[in-house]
């Protein structure tokens, strides 16, 4: 099978019922390995690559960019979720769309012209995700919610991995699904940032279907079983009463 291109029939579909979905995070993982643990997260369940994107600028790190994307193109079928966390957003996107990413998340904070910027990014034929840290308000995506595939909450402040989750979060997850349901409209919340296991079922059940693990999977142990407890204790968190 070839790999999952730009194409939105490769996407999972758009919510009705909540269906939970874990990102393991590259961040996370041993770049010396990288391509298998990459298939050891994906047999735990793992459905889509997250890939942290950072320039030292926006955030206080530096990760990867577009050729590593291409490379992790070769080694896998399932979506590349790309989060860029860098100034200029625009003049990567094409070269992103080009090494073989699936979706493009870009921060508010970091886009004079988020309207723009998205368009651009589903011009390209990839899915579009807005992105915003813990002090930004949802409020500054009233405009772009009909526009977008989905939004990113960050539960961490972004640069770095392993850090302790946020609890301001599930507030902000908890009202992208309530203007989701009043605007009836279809774009999915990914959460990134301290998700594990004392914290993944207070964020599925406040709306949270996009789940975002590096340290959890990748930190200590085998990816597999990690992924697996991760996407077990989600779902079960999807079944209780809030």
């Amino acid at each position: 099978m070839a790999p999952c291109q730009r194409v939105r029939i490769c996407e999972n579909p758009m919510p009705g019922p909540q269906v939970i979905e874990l990102a393991p995070s590259i961040l996370s993982a041993d770049f010396a390995h990288l391509a298998e643990q990459i298939h050891a997260a994906a047999e735990g369940g793992g459905s889509v690559i997250h890939v942290d994107v950072m320039d030292g600028h926006f955030v206080p790190n530096i990760t990867i960019g577009p050729p590593v994307v291409r490379s992790l193109r070769k080694t896998t079928n399932l979506p590349l979720d790309c989060h860029l966390m860098i100034e200029n957003p625009d003049q990567y996107i094409p070269d992103f769309a080009d090494a073989g990413a699936n979706w493009i998340s870009v921060h508010q904070e970091a886009c004079r012209h988020l309207n723009r910027t998205l368009h651009l990014i589903r011009g390209h034929g990839m899915l579009a995700g807005a992105v915003i840290n813990p002090a930004t308000p949802v409020e500054t995506l009233s405009e772009v919610l009909d526009i977008i595939d989905y939004v990113l909450v960050m539960s961490v402040n972004p640069g770095f991995g392993g850090q302790k989750f946020i609890p301001g979060a599930v507030h902000k997850i908890r009202k992208l699904a309530e203007l989701r349901e009043q605007r009836r409209l279809n774009y999915r919340i990914e959460v990134d940032g301290g998700i594990a296991l004392d914290t993944v079922g207070e964020v599925v059940r406040a709306g949270a279907e996009i789940l975002v693990a590096g340290n959890a999977v990748f930190g200590k142990g085998d990816p597999t079983s990690n992924a697996q407890k991760l996407l077990k204790a989600a779902t079960e968190a999807t079944l209780q009463k809030v």
